[in-house]
């Protein structure tokens, strides 16, 4: 049985029986059900972000092990750029110095990408951000690694070439030590045969006829023949600018177009040409010039040794 409501009249001094219209009650029945259905789906929004379905289950967890592989990755291209830049700094300041090149320039290795928008495919996802910055970070890196490479392989080509370089350098005696006296020496000398005042371009070994003659660098033959002044003669060419002269052999012991090394026997002391006694002329050229042969004597001679050499080539007389 529905509850019969009243209120309180103040006119009539009575309490009345409230009526409810049907149009209200419906009203009422419309405004609760709007109520409920708001409150169910304010409700269902709330628990959406607490209660996921197993697809978005799986896509968080993949966007978290995207986020720590990013960091991941980011911290590592961040150590590898400071042992590249350690890399370059040895290269530019030792390697290339050491081997007398020029550095690369700063701006020719951290040079960026001209052009259009390299990841503009990259735009327009949920992390671009991310992923852009990544990829900009490992261009830079690759780009940086490839310039590095070739400078290095450049730098490997270098010691190569100055290996050879230091073993075709006239860099010993040609007669070994204790095989000859110092007879001249590389300056201005009254020649013995024409009785004039003349540069003397080398230096005299004077050593009885068949003393060995050595090669003093690696190098190519390029003559072994008579002639009228220097008498049997060998010269051989070095490379790198570097040539010497071995005049007034006895014997010759190669021929033109061989490759010989250094210390290998190339002929005997003797008294050729134009030569007053069985003595070893010997010159080194550089680039054509003329050099005083005693400051290539490095490989085989002690402080000691050498300043007696030059001691006794300044004191000497020429014997050709």
């Amino acid at each position: 049985m529905a509850k019969v409501k009243y209120y309180y009249d103040s006119e009539t001094l009575s309490y009345r029986k409230i009526t409810v219209k049907k149009s209200d009650y419906v009203r009422r029945t419309i405004y609760l059900f709007l109520a409920v259905l708001l409150t169910a789906f304010l409700g269902f929004i709330l628990l959406s972000q607490f209660i996921m379905s197993p697809s978005q289950r799986a896509q968080k967890r993949e966007f978290e092990n995207l986020k720590l592989n990013y960091e991941l990755l980011t911290k590592r291209i961040d150590e590898t750029s400071k042992i590249l830049e350690q890399l370059q700094d040895r290269d530019n300041n030792i390697y290339r110095s050491y081997f007398e090149t020029n550095p690369i320039p700063e701006e020719q290795r951290k040079a960026g990408f001209g052009g259009v928008n390299r990841y503009k495919q990259l735009e327009g996802f949920e992390n671009s951000d991310m992923v852009i910055d990544l990829t900009k970070k490992m261009d830079i890196l690759s780009k940086q690694l490839v310039v590095q490479s070739k400078s290095l392989d450049e730098i490997v080509g270098l010691a190569k070439e100055k290996e050879e370089m230091l073993a075709s350098i006239p860099a010993i005696l040609p007669v070994k030590k204790g095989d000859f006296w110092m007879a001249s020496g590389y300056k201005m000398r009254m020649h013995p045969i024409l009785k004039i005042n003349k540069f003397h371009k080398g230096m005299d070994f004077s050593a009885p006829t068949g003393t060995p003659v050595y090669a003093s660098g690696n190098g190519k033959v390029i003559r072994a023949q008579r002639s009228s002044t220097f008498g049997k003669v060998i010269y051989i060419d070095h490379g790198f600018g570097y040539r010497t002269i071995y005049a007034h052999l006895s014997k010759i012991k190669v021929r033109r177009g061989n490759q010989v090394k250094r210390g290998d026997l190339i002929g005997y002391v003797g008294s050729t040409g134009l030569s007053v006694s069985p003595h070893l002329h010997y010159e080194v050229h550089k680039n054509g010039r003329h050099l005083n042969p005693i400051y290539f004597y490095y490989g085989n001679l002690s402080p000691d040794e050498f300043a007696t050499l030059k001691k006794s080539s300044e004191e000497s007389q020429s014997l050709d």
